[in-house]
């Protein structure tokens, strides 16, 4: 594993590859979270994750760490940055399986709504190399591929949850 820079909520908002996108989720804030929350969860959705492996004990908060495994053997060591339920969390990379990823962090926004809540969600990240090259050259690509992700996370909460 290679260390990643120990990068702060304000690096979501100021990365120069940062992905931001927007979706109605037919779910509670609150039953988001709990999605959030269940390491089974997050490869049905973000169908890059193979694993989520939780290394802290619940309930989790500001600095609890897990590990995500990705496809290709990519794996990341995580630390929470924020954590508020029902409204917002965040998190960092505090290592990862390539040196090519020098930062990596992601924020989950979440407001109510009539028909559940409105889920904004922000990945940023800096890379050296190889890496920076490719997300200059696939910057639409990804974007289009995160806004999939959204969408399957919104039909796994209708599966789940009848708002």
């Amino acid at each position: 594993m290679y260390p990643c820079e120990p990068v702060d909520v304000a690096f979501i908002d100021s990365a120069r590859f940062r992905f931001s996108n927007t979706v109605d989720i037919p779910a509670s804030p609150e039953q988001l979270f709990e999605l959030f929350e269940e390491a089974d969860a997050w490869p049905r959705w973000a169908k890059v994750i193979t694993k989520v492996v939780w290394t802290s004990e619940p309930p989790y908060g500001l600095g609890t760490t897990r590990t995500v495994h990705m496809l290709g053997g990519l794996r990341g060591d995580e630390v929470f940055l924020a954590w508020e339920p029902g409204r917002h969390m965040a998190f960092r990379f505090t290592a990862c399986s390539t040196p090519f990823v020098t930062a990596f962090a992601e924020s989950y926004d979440v407001v109510p709504t009539t028909g559940g809540c409105r889920l904004t969600w922000t990945v940023a990240l800096k890379g050296k190399g190889p890496t920076t090259v490719s997300l200059a050259v696939l910057r639409p690509v990804l974007n289009v591929g995160f806004r999939r992700f959204l969408r399957d996370l919104s039909a796994l909460a209708s599966e789940r949850y009848a708002v």
